[in-house]
């Protein structure tokens, strides 16, 4: 059997990634061993993280390897298995995703949980995006009760859901995000949606003080930048800071500075830290347990951007850091 999947062709560590960058192969896949399965992928996962593995650099996760196939969440049907824990038919979620069929040992795949949700929320609302969002708040801000939370890239694959958690709380909960479709969308939340276009740190920090004037209590950190400089004027004494990720910074073509006012977290004793969900997925039962409900039951409202085709996986990607996407970024196969 023949599958296709996609590789770079070289490392790019400064800018925006070229299309190029990005090539379309096909290969004769070997005859299946003991203990391996072969799964016919329905849906791809794309995601800011994977622009760091692009650098060649080692970071907290390898970098992609120059011609072979990238890699990334996906979820499908086993075709074929020599593994009894996942036969034919099965649904399975992996991460050998940017291809069409992958060939993998049975101890990579997971099977797809039991909640009545379409497969592809075990890519987002229900997978990677909808966990980091849960921990965000929940492990390291330690959301509590009426806390008041910002959000920035708040209509994004977690912020979206970060948003929605923190409402639950009963706090006044602010998202920060650019078109005034994503903006229309955080207001139909009971969100105070502020815009960050056009505007300077001095502006998004008046803006934000208008929409809370009493702070902060929580910010949950997607995108870096003027964001974080804003968020940093706005928090209350003993606030928290969950830092997800920082996509501003990713397609730099220079290093950037910190932010001027990081003395704000020594003024206001606040705490702020990074993390990587992939170190708390022994958690993720406890997440499925708490959302998968609520997202079954249609309370938690979900997103999805969909490109069709494993030929466009490229262009989703890229399409992440333009802010095309609202919600989920996935890819139809």
């Amino acid at each position: 059997m023949q599958a296709r999947y996609i590789t770079i062709n070289a490392h790019s560590q400064r800018g925006t990634p070229a299309r190029e960058l990005f090539e379309l192969h096909a290969t004769e896949l070997p005859a299946l061993a003991d203990g391996e399965v072969r799964v016919r992928n329905t849906w791809l996962s794309v995601d800011p993280y994977m622009r760091g593995r692009m650098t060649g650099v080692t970071t907290y996760i390898e970098p992609f390897t120059v011609g072979e196939p990238l890699q990334g969440a996906a979820v499908g049907e086993v075709i074929e298995s020599r593994d009894p824990s996942f036969p034919v038919g099965a649904k399975v979620r992996h991460m050998a995703g940017w291809r069409d069929i992958a060939q993998l040992p049975g101890n990579q795949l997971e099977p797809l949980p039991a909640f009545e949700v379409p497969e592809q929320a075990y890519l987002g609302v229900l997978g990677m995006p909808g966990m980091t969002a849960w921990t965000g708040l929940n492990r390291i801000a330690e959301m509590k009760e009426a806390d008041n939370v910002l959000v920035s890239g708040a209509a994004g694959a977690v912020g979206s859901l970060a948003v929605q958690l923190a409402k639950a709380k009963g706090g006044t909960v602010v998202g920060i995000a650019g078109s005034q479709e994503k903006l229309d969308w955080l207001e139909s939340q009971g969100v105070k949606a502020v815009s960050y276009k056009g505007k300077d740190a001095a502006q998004l920090t008046e803006a934000l003080k208008e929409a809370c004037p009493e702070g902060f209590d929580v910010y949950y950190e997607n995108v870096g930048g003027i964001c974080l400089e804003a968020a940093l004027n706005t928090l209350k004494v003993g606030a928290r800071i969950a830092v997800c990720g920082m996509i501003a910074r990713y397609n730099e073509d220079t290093p950037s500075a910190g932010p001027g006012n990081l003395a704000m977290i020594l003024i206001r004793r606040a705490r702020m830290e990074g993390f990587i969900v992939f170190d708390h997925w022994a958690h993720y039962p406890e997440f499925l347990e708490a959302v998968g409900p609520q997202v079954e039951s249609g309370q938690i409202d979900y997103e999805e951007t969909v490109e069709e085709g494993l030929e466009r996986t490229p262009e989703a990607f890229l399409k992440l850091f333009e802010g095309a996407n609202r919600g989920k970024m996935l890819v139809r196969l």
